[in-house]
């Protein structure tokens, strides 16, 4: 099945789980978030029925300096700050053949038929211990 897969390149996290989905044999069509033509209807569908604040990266750095409050803003101003800064959006986005999703948990390993791997593989959040973005890739 193949897998299109909105990260952040350099991302470790990322990285981790896009391995992770490779090895179980899956087909990983990695994009850069960032680069994204990004509309607002077409962002907000990968969120289905999560509650807003679940639609936020927590290691952002905006949201750990407290500058973005996931808590208090509603749907619409959500998806105007992670239109303007897209290191907000919870990663990955997943596109697959079951629909759209957002972020790497129980719910969407069941889905992809991952259950059973050990949870802290493939564990959201930040896997660097800092509280800065982390640098730009270099390209090669």
């Amino acid at each position: 099945m193949k897998v299109v897969f909105y990260e952040k390149p350099g991302c470790k996290t990322n990285t981790r789980q896009k391995k992770l989905l490779i090895a179980a044999g899956f087909d990983v069509d990695a994009r850069d978030m960032r680069k994204e033509n990004w509309e607002a209807s077409g962002l907000r569908a990968y969120f289905g029925d999560l509650p807003v604040a679940d639609w936020f990266n927590k290691a952002a750095p905006q949201v750990k300096s407290g500058d973005v409050d996931p808590e208090k803003v509603d749907e619409q101003e959500a998806i105007k700050l992670m239109l303007e800064s897209p290191l907000l959006i919870r990663r990955p986005l997943l596109m697959t053949d079951w629909g759209l999703g957002c972020g790497f948990e129980e719910a969407t390993l069941r889905r992809l038929g991952l259950e059973n791997i050990d949870a802290d593989v493939g564990r959201e959040g930040c896997s660097n211990d800092h509280a800065h973005a982390c640098p730009e890739p270099e390209k090669v």
